[in-house]
């Protein structure tokens, strides 16, 4: 199709999302939105609620593949014990059919729920504390592994895991597969990414500071590609691992003049 130049300036479409409470009036993110108004610029701000009990059956419904109707006892108390929030609402389940709470029955050929022991559970008041709460009740070595992907942020690419493996001569993929089915990852185009952010956070949340500053260098240390290497983004990675560790995580002297060459 010919489309002028002029009608292409004049498109631009920009989509962001942000947690509630993270952006005060000092925030980049706050001044764009200041600055649009200002200037004109059309622009929607939708805030997401938390689900009300009706549309939290239909997910129910939906997931399960039964009838609204069929659904109802259980999505109401998952309702009543999430307050309707989504991530809550997505571990809860997953939490639930782990424990054999919720599970398929192959003589009904449905999902069956035991309604009493669901409401007899006593689970945390937010969400950060029930996602600890998971990642805590994690085998050792995968507990760990999550928390070393947690030191890469949202997502990192396999095959930095699998430099990492060999560095730490720990088996990372097959612990981080593990959390795939967990729930707690996703594993596509060729990386591992958080299912939320709040689990990155979690698991992040769960090192201790000064450990975090070693684990950052070390990381960083350990995909930094040899002399004369030309993987950018490998680099890129190993150096931003090196920043988050800062100068006091550098071990030896000697190491200051390989920090200052990557």
């Amino acid at each position: 199709a010919d489309v002028s130049s002029s009608s292409l300036k004049k498109q631009f479409f920009f989509y962001g999302c942000c947690r509630e409470g993270t952006i005060d009036k000092n925030h980049p993110v706050w001044k764009v939105f200041c600055r649009a108004k200002l200037l004109g610029v059309n622009h929607v701000n939708v805030k997401l609620e938390c689900f009300e009990e009706e549309t939290l059956n239909t997910m129910v419904s939906e997931t399960l593949h039964l009838s609204p109707r069929l659904t109802r006892s259980l999505s109401s108390v998952i309702y009543h014990k999430t307050k309707g929030n989504p991530l809550f609402v997505s571990q809860l389940m997953v939490s639930l059919n782990k424990e054999g709470l919720l599970r398929p029955s192959l003589s009904r050929r449905r999902w069956e729920w035991d309604k009493e022991k669901i409401e007899s559970q006593k689970l945390p008041d937010n969400v950060a504390k029930f996602i600890t709460n998971s990642i805590q009740a994690l085998p050792e070595d995968v507990k760990s592994s999550v928390c070393a992907l947690s030191c890469f942020g949202a997502s990192t690419k396999i095959a930095d895991i699998k430099t990492l493996e060999r560095a730490l001569n720990k088996n990372l993929v097959d612990n981080l597969d593990v959390a795939v089915r967990e729930g707690l990852l996703d594993k596509a185009d060729d990386q591992y990414q958080f299912s939320h952010d709040r689990i990155q956070e979690a698991a992040y949340n769960t090192i201790e500071f000064v450990d975090r500053c070693h684990f950052h260098f070390f990381y960083g240390m350990a995909l930094a590609p040899p002399e004369g290497g030309s993987d950018d983004s490998t680099l890129l990675i190993a150096a931003n691992q090196i920043n988050l560790a800062g100068p006091e995580a550098v071990p030896e002297k000697s190491q200051y003049a390989i920090v200052a060459n990557l």
